[in-house]
């Protein structure tokens, strides 16, 4: 499932475990793409109960696969010794042609694969990847100043009706 840019977020009736708010600020996002994820039984235990984080998480492409590196799953207590590792890369369940088309975009026009949430839809680990430019200080600033300025004439609308 692909949607193109926008505030979108996870799908309706999805139960949204985490959300990467930092990226839609250091980042402008041109695509995004619904990938599963390839979970542990202790990781999805670890998830359902949402201890991951996703502030420095980035998605890339290894030989045939996309992998999810950086995204840190805590390790579930009652699992013990049959644990997972909180930071190992995890795989990204895509179709071929769909991760060719990503790797191609990634080498050749310079964009980042960021996740921006990690839900659960019907039942299964979901994550929303990002095909995203990387903003610089002075567009951060100009996307502050854009988001202000909406803010206010808003207010004033709201306060003439």
């Amino acid at each position: 499932m692909k949607r193109r840019g926008g505030a979108a977020g996870p799908p309706e009736g999805a139960r949204v475990v985490v959300q990467n708010r930092k990226a839609r600020h250091d980042f402008d996002i041109e695509e995004r793409v619904e990938a599963g994820l390839a979970l542990t039984g202790s990781e999805v235990k670890s998830l359902r109960a949402g201890n991951v984080a996703l502030a420095d998480a980035y998605a890339m492409v290894k030989g045939d696969e996309l992998v999810l590196a950086n995204c840190r799953i805590g390790e579930y207590q009652p699992a013990s010794w049959t644990g997972h590792a909180p930071l190992r890369d995890r795989k990204l369940l895509l179709h071929r042609a769909e991760i060719e088309k990503l790797r191609g975009k990634v080498e050749r026009a310079g964009y980042t694969l960021v996740p921006l949430s990690i839900y659960f839809k019907e039942g299964w680990a979901k994550v929303e990847l990002a095909l995203a430019r990387g903003r610089t200080h002075g567009d951060r600033r100009q996307a502050i100043a854009e988001r202000e300025t909406r803010r206010e004439l808003d207010r004033a609308l709201s306060r003439r009706r």
